[in-house]
């Protein structure tokens, strides 16, 4: 097939809409459903994380899409008994690709609400059946079990939009787009990010980076390749826990991939982890309601009247001075930024996240600030020399 035609573009008065291919066939299939232009959008980008995630770590990887940037990616290392719990899977059996899918899905569970999903390896039928309990667009894989398929195909009553990717698939290496009836063409984005030889310039007196950390800042920056600019990620035992795309300013990425990570740490703490809920209530609920509890809008929960709808008793407001002598125990996470750090309070804002390690093209007329400001918590940093812009 050389064209497929879509329901519309972006929005629904953009019409006509299609993909096609100028020479050769089209490298997909679609197996159910009916994809529509963003949904293609997420699958193409969220395909070439996954591909590269499985290729820089070995691991079965998986990542959840929204509007062209990732809510969460991940590879499939195993769950501890605290995330299964936060990720409502503590009654699953988790394959590895499950598990990447639970980490990718988990990180940043209300972000990830209506997401499209990628997967490195052919769906198992235990990965099938977390993604058909979740509200989800649509999955991408170079595969399916046959009992994996058919729990998909009756997802969103016989609508839920799967695809199949050639995995030899190859781009041309220049490639296209139109803004305004303007052509833009460029090289296609072929840097490899699983090359030893990135973390050998360290300018931090701190110079170890472990093995596992390293793991971690490649696969923050091969999550960064596919995230829109600015952007920047944490990653902490093999998942993102906290992705800031499309801020104008780096520090305000920091700031909100640092929240997104606090909120992730948060969700672990005992106060949350026991909270009361009453049983029938919805996931997606629950994370509404852990969200706003463990804000500082927590009274709209923990109000008289209101919190009788989530819970079977009153629970105790998690105190500022709990959360932070709880954020405080979270550490050795890594974190990738996209392009250098301009000034020290990128570094500073770090901190506060746990971040040991990080990977940064440098660069900057202040790297000697950023430097001192990692050097002052013992942080190593490595100088990778490459920017890594998407738009």
């Amino acid at each position: 097939m050389k064209e497929l035609e879509l329901k519309y573009g972006c929005n629904p008065n953009q019409k006509p809409a299609r993909v096609f291919m100028t020479e050769g066939e089209l490298p997909f299939t679609v197996l159910n459903g009916r994809p529509g232009y963003i949904n293609l959008l997420d699958a193409f980008n969220s395909w070439q994380l996954v591909r590269e995630l499985k290729e820089a770590t070995g691991l079965p990887a998986a990542t959840s899409f929204k509007h062209v940037s990732p809510a969460g990616a991940a590879v499939g290392l195993p769950l501890t008994d605290t995330l299964k719990k936060i990720y409502f899977t503590d009654d699953y059996e988790l394959t590895p690709l499950a598990s990447a899918y639970c980490r990718a899905r988990g990180a940043d569970r209300m972000s990830s609400f209506g997401d499209f999903i990628a997967l490195s390896d052919v769906c198992d039928a235990a990965t099938a059946k977390l993604i058909n309990r979740e509200v989800s667009d649509g999955v991408i894989a170079p595969g399916y079990e046959p009992e994996a398929l058919e729990i998909l195909k009756n997802k969103r009553k016989g609508t839920y939009c799967v695809l199949q990717m050639d995995p030899d698939y190859k781009p041309e290496p220049l490639e296209r787009k139109q803004v305004f009836g303007i052509t833009f063409e460029q090289l296609r984005n072929e840097v490899k990010l699983n090359d030893p030889a990135l973390f050998a310039n360290i300018p931090t007196r701190n110079k170890d980076i472990p093995e596992a950390a390293r793991r971690d800042l490649m696969i923050a920056l091969i999550t960064l390749k596919y995230t829109q600019s600015n952007s920047v990620c944490y990653v902490k035992d093999g998942q993102a826990i906290g992705i800031g795309a499309g801020q104008q300013s780096r520090i305000h990425c920091t700031r909100l991939a640092g929240n997104k990570a606090d909120i992730w740490w948060l969700r672990q703490a005992p106060q949350v982890l026991n909270l009361p809920f009453k049983e029938g209530i919805r996931r997606a609920d629950r994370d509404n309601t852990i969200d706003v509890y463990i804000s500082e809008d927590h009274d709209d929960v923990l109000a008289e009247g209101v919190w009788q709808n989530f819970f079977t008793e009153k629970p105790a407001v998690f105190t500022r001075d709990e959360k932070k002598a709880w954020l405080a125990q979270n550490t050795g996470v890594s974190l990738g930024s996209d392009a250098f750090f301009p000034f020290g309070d990128n570094i500073e804002r770090a901190h506060k996240s746990g971040v040991r390690w990080i990977a940064e093209a440098g660069g900057s007329v202040r790297d000697d600030n950023v430097i001192a400001t990692a050097d002052k918590y013992g942080m190593a940093m490595a100088f990778i020399g490459i920017r890594l812009f998407h738009h």
